[in-house]
């Protein structure tokens, strides 16, 4: 959740972390700092609220040192307060430190720093460590370049939960030291200068070359070269990736939010997920997967693990493996999963998806399954992040940077690499007709242009956005595909609008929901299967009869029917629907957060990356 940043170099430090910071305010925050190496002593500057109140504290804009740390801070341990905010000093002010993650041992520890002598001004888990460092590095009797890199290992050895580490020190005034356990932490490599980061997006625009961490992994920076050590400090090579990735792409290009700027990215997004995996007359092609036939025939369940909006990916794809695989798939909750004990071993196949690639359920529940024995394949958008190097296998959607914290072109992204993982188990276990994976293959190579149909028919969603913002309650409706997308459409707006909100089996609507529909209720339907929409459409129709206004997403023939507004979409198959019919959804939501004139894409109490349990 929290933000790191950091710059070693020969340009002033200030500006550059302030930039930094910026660019990571979409993971959401409460408070901000930053620390700067001047001369033989560490200045540090933070605040309570946004970056600004950080800029506007006296005395920042005089700094002149060119090696910093900075952090956004969402807060786990301790209120949003100057105090808790980080960088945190040890007593003698000589180590600075930031840290994302979570010190589950932070108490023991911080009782055994007390009964040493130490003193706490914070509520956190975080100020323990530049004060275990100091302790440390008062027990080392040796003098050498490597003291400083030794005691921050012996902290790191004694640290329980997870964490990505910067520290500045007076004592090593010419480096930064960085370390990351089940934490995101990537270092950008420039001339002459050095950036370090949570985020890639953050730092994109000063390089597109970087190295990434392992878990236990050290690097010490300097100006001109980078060190690298394993968990024992045995110096180890690190190979630098080059990001593609456009920096403007973490722009608004015009659109007046992030999140409306990604809803209209979708039609790219899907193209270069789907890029040269799918060609209607051969058979499709996943590079990164090596999956034998022999093996999916072994196979006897796939779980689909994520959390949110990916879990909700999961559930729209659900339907597609099975229907083309013949295999039982489950989707489940990650936070759940390890805690219930799965049924896993070596013929379960076990897929997880993750936007940021840091989700640290979703990590600890694939950690689990490997344990069993289990194959696993992780989805991500973001190159080399922890999930990815977790798996046995690793696909990306290629969606690009996604900002906004409430996620829109990265799910569509995880529906359709899903369902060309479906058509690829498809093709390798032989066992659909050729016509009928053709035709679905046809109508994903279609996707990218009625995408952008439906987003030029937009004006239905905006008016009936404005007639209901000020609804305290609203209900979706859905059947199959369709539910799962009325799950993910009810959480678009409790995210980014603050509206009470539930999704139901439009089946179950007579087992209990039904009571909560009274006049003036607003209940929106999602209706692209021709099997099931007369039977939907006839649930509509129970809640008009008790005065509920409606508003119905479908391809079907329901003009006639008595709605109040009714959205239509291009005619698709029902088992890759999800991506086309969230689309008025994301919008819908979208609409009304801005009518209420809230703030879009930095929702209250969310953030992008949720790497804490």
């Amino acid at each position: 959740m929290c933000g790191i940043v950091g710059y070693i170099g020969s340009k002033k430090a200030k500006p550059i972390l302030i930039n930094g910071l910026l660019r990571l305010e979409y993971r959401g925050y409460d408070s901000a700092g930053i620390s700067v190496i001047e001369g033989t002593s560490i200045s540090t500057f933070k605040n309570k609220g946004r970056i600004k109140n950080l800029m506007d504290v006296p005395g920042i804009n005089d700094l002149s040192g060119k090696i910093g740390i900075g952090h956004t801070r969402w807060a786990t341990h301790g209120k949003p307060s100057s105090t808790n905010s980080h960088p945190h000093l040890d007593n003698e002010n000589k180590i600075s430190v930031v840290h994302n993650g979570i010190i589950e041992n932070y108490s023991e520890i911080k009782d055994f720093l007390i009964k040493n002598g130490y003193k706490f001004l914070s509520e956190t888990d975080t100020e323990v460590i530049p004060n275990l460092i100091s302790y440390n590095l008062k027990q080392d009797k040796q003098n050498d370049a490597l003291k400083l890199l030794r005691a921050i290992k012996k902290t790191c050895d004694a640290l329980k939960g997870s964490f990505a580490i910067e520290v500045i020190s007076s004592i090593l005034p010419n480096n930064i030291i960085v370390v990351r356990k089940d934490s995101p932490l990537v270092i950008g490599k420039g001339e002459n200068e050095n950036y370090i980061s949570s985020d890639i997006p953050a730092i994109l625009s000063f390089t597109k070359d970087f190295y990434l961490l392992n878990d236990f992994e050290y690097a010490v920076l300097s100006e001109n070269d980078i060190k690298f050590y394993n968990s024992e400090l045995s110096p180890i090579e690190k190979q630098v990736k080059s990001i593609t990735w456009d920096a403007t792409a973490a722009e608004k290009d015009g659109f007046e939010d992030f999140m409306l700027k990604e809803i209209y990215e979708q039609p790219k997004s899907i193209r270069e997920t789907i890029g040269s995996r799918i060609q209607k007359n051969s058979n499709c092609v996943i590079d990164d997967l090596l999956i034998t036939k022999e093996y999916l025939s072994s196979v006897n369940k796939i779980f689909l693990v994520a959390c949110g909006t990916a879990m909700h990916a999961g559930l729209a794809s659900k339907p597609i493996f099975e229907k083309l695989c013949k295999i039982p798939v489950e989707v489940d909750v990650a936070s759940e999963f390890r805690y219930r004990d799965p049924l896993l071993d070596d013929k379960t196949l076990c897929i997880f998806i993750s936007q940021s690639g840091e989700t640290a359920d979703t990590i600890a529940a694939l950690k689990l399954a490997k344990t069993h024995g289990s194959k696993t394949i992780a989805i991500s958008n973001v190159i080399g992040s922890s999930i990815t190097r977790e798996a046995d296998y690793s696909l990306y959607t290629h969606a690009g940077p996604e900002i906004a914290v409430a996620s829109t072109k990265a799910y569509t992204s995880q529906i359709i690499l899903l369902d060309i993982m479906a058509i690829y188990f498809s093709e390798i276990l032989n066992i659909c007709s050729s016509e009928e994976i053709n035709s679905i293959k046809q109508e994903i190579l279609d996707l990218p242009a009625k995408l952008e149909a439906v987003l030029k028919n937009t004006d239905k969603i905006k008016t009936f956005a404005k007639n209901v913002y000020k609804e305290k309650d609203i209900f979706f409706l859905g059947r199959g595909t369709d539910y799962a997308v009325a799950l993910e459409g009810s959480l678009k707006l409790k995210e980014i609008s603050y509206i009470h909100s539930e999704a139901y089996s439009a089946g179950e609507l007579k087992h209990g929901p039904i009571a909560l529909i009274e006049n003036g209720v607003t209940v929106i339907s999602i209706i692209t299967n021709p099997v099931t929409a007369p039977k939907i459409a006839s649930n509509i129709e129970e809640v008009i009869t008790r005065g509920a206004k409606t508003f119905v997403i479908t391809n079907q023939n329901l003009e006639n029917s008595n709605f109040d507004e009714l959205i239509s979409i291009p005619n698709i198959n029902p088992l890759i629907s999800p991506i086309l019919s969230v689309i008025p959804m994301q919008l819908f939501a979208y609409y009304i957060s801005k009518e209420k004139g809230l703030d879009v894409d930095k929702p209250r109490n969310l953030a992008k990356s949720v790497t804490v349990e």
